[in-house]
C-alpha cells in the first residue's frame, strides 16, 4: 500500500512541476481587460504578452534540460520556482506593458527551467506505453491547473485588482519550490557528456523530431483557442468575467474524460495511430468552424472549441512517449527540445494568426485548420517501431 500512495504522490508532483505553464497562464486570462484598461493600451498588446511568455518559456527550457542533466530534476526544479516567484512579484510593479512585457518574459524563462523536469523525471523511471500511461495520468492531474485557473483567476478580479493574481502565483510557486525540496527524490544518475553532443542527437533523430514538431503544430492551435477565449467568451458572446471560467473549464472537463479514454485505447491501439485520430478530430472541429463563422451560435462554438482542445489529450501523452523513448541518457535535453518546439512554435503561428483580429471567428477558423492539417501530413510520414 505505501508502494502505491508513494506512486500517486510522485503523479502530482510531476503533474504539478509540469502545471507551471497553464497555471501562469489561465489564472492570468480573466484579468486581460482590466490590465488593458489598467495600462491603457488595447486589448490585443495584453494577448500578446501571452505569445511573450510562451517565447521565454521556450527559451528557459533551451538552458533547462543541460542543467536538469547536470544537478538533477530536483535543484533544477526548485531554482526555477523560486525565481518564477520572484518575477512574478515584479510584475505588480509594471507600469507600461512593456515593462509587463519584460518581466512576464523573465518569469516565463524560470517556469521554462521548471517544466522539463517533470518529463525528463517520467523517462528516467518509465518506458514505453507504461510511460504514455503516466503521461496521461500526469495530464489528467495536471487538467485541474487550467480548469481551476481562470475561476481562481476571475475571484481574484472580482474582489481586488490584476496584481492580485501575480501575488497568488509568487505565493503558489513558492509552497511548490517547498513540497519539491521536501519530498521528491532524485531520479537522475549524472552521466559526464557534452552539451552540444546532446542536442546534436536529439536534433538529428529524424523519427522523434517528427513527433516533436507533431506536438507543436498542434498545440499552437491549442493555443490559439486559450488566447482568444476572452475575446470569443467575454467580447463576442458578451459573457460576464464572473461566468467566464464555466465556459473555460468545458474544455478541460472533456479533456479530462478524454486522457481516460487515451489509457484504455493504448491497450488496444498504437501511440500513433491515437495521434492521428486526434489530428482528424481537430481538421473538422476546424472546418466547422469555418463553414458557420457567421452567426455561429454559443452552444456550437462550445462545442467545437471542446472537441479541438480536448483531444489533446491522445496528442500530448503519446507524443512525449514516443520521443523519450529514443533518448534514455539525454531526457533533459530531449524535453528541453520538445518545449522549445512547442511552445515557441506555439507563440511563434499564435502571434501571426493574432494579427489577423477581425470581430468574426474566421481567422481563428482558418488557423487552427491548417495546423491540424500540417500535423496530420507530418505525422503520415511517421512509422512506429
Amino acid at each position: 500500500m505505501r508502494k502505491s500512495i508513494n506512486h500517486v504522490y510522485l503523479i502530482v508532483l510531476l503533474a504539478i512541476l509540469s502545471s507551471v505553464a497553464p497555471i501562469g497562464i489561465d489564472t492570468y486570462i480573466p484579468s486581460i481587460p482590466d490590465i488593458a484598461s489598467s495600462l491603457s493600451v488595447s486589448i490585443e498588446k495584453v494577448e500578446l504578452s501571452l505569445s511573450i511568455f510562451l517565447i521565454g518559456f521556450s527559451i528557459g527550457q533551451i538552458f533547462g534540460g543541460p542543467i536538469s542533466d547536470r544537478y538533477g530534476r530536483k535543484m533544477s526544479s526548485v531554482f526555477g520556482l523560486l525565481g518564477f516567484a520572484l518575477f512574478s512579484f515584479v510584475i505588480i510593479f509594471s507600469t507600461s506593458i512593456y515593462e509587463l512585457w519584460i518581466y512576464r518574459f523573465i518569469e516565463a524563462f524560470f517556469g521554462g527551467i521548471v517544466v522539463v523536469n517533470a518529463s525528463a523525471a517520467v523517462r528516467d523511471r518509465f518506458h514505453g506505453k507504461e510511460a504514455a500511461k503516466v503521461f496521461s495520468l500526469i495530464g489528467t492531474v495536471r487538467s485541474l491547473a487550467p480548469l481551476l485557473a481562470p475561476a481562481i483567476g476571475s475571484f481574484i478580479i472580482h474582489f481586488y485588482s490584476w496584481e492580485a493574481i501575480f501575488i497568488f502565483l509568487t505565493v503558489y510557486s513558492t509552497l511548490v519550490a517547498f513540497f519539491i525540496y521536501k519530498d521528491f527524490d532524485e531520479s537522475y544518475v549524472y552521466i559526464k557528456q557534452n552539451i552540444l553532443e546532446s542536442f546534436k542527437i536529439v536534433l538529428t533523430h529524424k523519427s522523434a523530431m517528427k513527433v516533436m514538431f507533431v506536438l507543436a503544430f498542434s498545440f499552437s492551435g491549442f493555443f490559439i483557442l486559450i488566447a482568444k477565449s476572452s475575446f470569443i467568451y467575454i467580447e463576442y458572446f458578451n459573457i460576464s468575467t464572473d461566468y467566464f471560467p464555466f465556459f473555460f473549464s468545458i474544455n478541460f472537463i472533456v479533456l479530462m474524460l478524454m486522457i481516460r479514454v487515451n489509457i484504455l485505447l493504448l491497450k488496444s491501439f498504437k501511440e500513433s495511430d491515437l495521434i492521428k485520430l486526434a489530428l482528424f478530430i481537430q481538421i473538422i472541429a476546424g472546418s466547422l468552424l469555418i463553414l458557420n463563422y457567421e452567426n455561429i451560435s454559443l452552444f456550437l462554438t462550445v462545442i467545437l472549441i471542446a472537441s479541438y482542445m480536448s483531444v489533446m489529450a491522445f496528442v500530448f501523452g503519446n507524443c512525449m512517449a514516443l520521443t523519450l523513448e529514443y533518448f534514455p541518457k539525454n531526457a533533459g535535453v530531449a524535453s528541453s527540445v520538445i518545449g522549445v518546439l512547442q511552445f515557441g512554435m506555439g507563440a511563434l503561428i499564435s502571434s501571426v494568426a493574432l494579427m489577423f483580429h477581425s470581430q468574426t471567428f474566421l481567422p481563428i477558423g482558418v488557423s487552427i485548420t491548417i495546423i491540424s492539417i500540417v500535423a496530420f501530413i507530418i505525422m503520415s510520414t511517421y512509422k512506429q517501431k
